[in-house]
């Protein structure tokens, strides 16, 4: 009877704690879950180092250029930072992960000033969230445990408005590395842009909202995957990679300048402002390649290539040169031409002439060739021998 009891009481214990497992389990899946669709788990210092994209060393650096791109997310791949549009069991778009976490006061967020400038330090940083909030009319309430120091807040999907974000302008800096020898795109930071249309005029008005460093952001844009291609929907990248890769496509607005002026500024006409983009685009390509000395095959091939085109070029000339002379001599007068033929038939007849004389010249000397016969035996032999019958006696 006492074994009999113990047995049970095992399986009692055992079934309790099966059971007290599967809860977890449930509860664990639910809270990763929701910790997903709200925009990420919270992150250790540990986590933020490892994502962290350290910046080169002043004293390694050469030479830096930096480019201030417009996002447009409806169009191409940027479409994979702008669905889903509503948080679900997939997870958050990014404007959706940024939101959440201001509104949990994990991250710092820096004021878009009037004039263009960034400035992330500590007096620009936006202290009051909630202000924002109401500035931009996203309606939010006060969270539990939100205190005076540590406010917190919370909004439904809804009310965040984010069909409403269709842009993100990105400060990109083109930076060559000594260590590396390379030179390399990195996004420093971004920010979210709504773009409103106008009731009256019906233009689409840009309202850009604020600047996050992306070094703050990259451990919650690692845990979300995205898909960038329609013919196949699994996600493979993270919007982290998103970025580190420069899978995106944006138009550069402007470009650091001492008068601190965008590009439409300073080329207002629509060609030129065309034309400065795609310059600085293929200056900033084709920089990395023009640091360092070809192989000597690639410049036989470009010399050889050099040659045909100059080689097309000049054949191209001469059949103009020829076109030209024939429409010259179209356009004469009658006896022009008249005078011309005549001088051509003369030619014809002195050279037709000189064809025939040189060809009789050269029958008479294979005649006279052929004349000359070479002497026989027999005819050696009677010069050599004198004849009986003149011999004297």
């Amino acid at each position: 009877m006492k074994t009999l009891r113990l047995i049970i009481a095992l399986l009692l214990v055992g079934l309790a704690l099966g059971t007290n497992a599967q809860v977890t389990r449930r509860s664990g899946d639910e809270a990763r879950k929701k910790d997903k669709k709200e925009g990420g788990v919270a992150i250790t210092d540990r986590q933020q180092s490892f994502y962290e994209v350290k910046e080169p060393h002043d004293a390694d650096l050469q030479w830096m250029k930096v480019i201030y791109r417009s996002i447009d997310l409806t169009k191409g791949k940027n479409a994979a930072l702008y669905y889903p549009e509503i948080p679900n069991e997939d997870g958050a778009n990014l404007y959706f992960i940024i939101m959440r976490l201001l509104a949990k006061n994990q991250l710092a967020a820096y004021e878009y000033l009037p004039d263009g400038r960034e400035m992330f330090t500590e007096e620009y940083r936006i202290k009051d969230v909630g202000e924002m909030f109401t500035r931009f009319q996203l309606y939010y309430t006060e969270a539990k445990g939100s205190t005076e120091k540590n406010p917190l807040y919370e909004f439904e999907d809804a009310d965040i408005r984010g069909n409403e974000v269709l842009c993100y302008y990105i400060i990109e800096k083109w930076e060559f590395d000594t260590r590396s020898n390379q030179m390399r795109p990195r996004v420093e930071a971004l920010c979210p842009v709504m773009v409103q249309v106008d009731d009256f005029t019906g233009e689409s008005m840009p309202y850009p909202m604020f600047w996050v460093k992306l070094n703050d952001i990259r451990p919650y844009m690692a845990q979300q995957y995205v898909f960038t291609d329609d013919d196949n929907n699994l996600p493979r990248y993270s919007i982290d990679d998103f970025f580190k890769l420069n899978m995106y496509t944006g138009e550069i607005i402007k470009t650091k300048n001492l008068r601190n002026k965008p590009l439409k500024e300073l080329f207002p006409d629509a060609e030129a402002y065309k034309h400065a983009q795609d310059s600085i685009e293929q200056r900033l390509r084709s920089f990395n390649q023009d640091l360092w000395v070809p192989p000597l095959e690639v410049l036989q091939a470009r010399a050889e290539a050099e040659e045909k085109a100059l080689a097309e070029a000049e054949g191209e000339l001469e059949e103009g040169e020829e076109g030209a002379e024939q429409v010259e001599g179209d356009a004469a007068d009658k006896s022009g031409d008249e005078k011309v033929t005549r001088t051509t038939k003369r030619g014809a007849k002195s050279s037709s002439k000189s064809s025939k004389s040189s060809k009789t010249k050269a029958k008479e000397k294979k005649t006279k060739i052929k004349e000359r016969k070479p002497k026989t035996s027999t005819q050696t032999v009677n010069t050599g021998v004198r004849s009986v019958r003149n011999r004297k006696h």
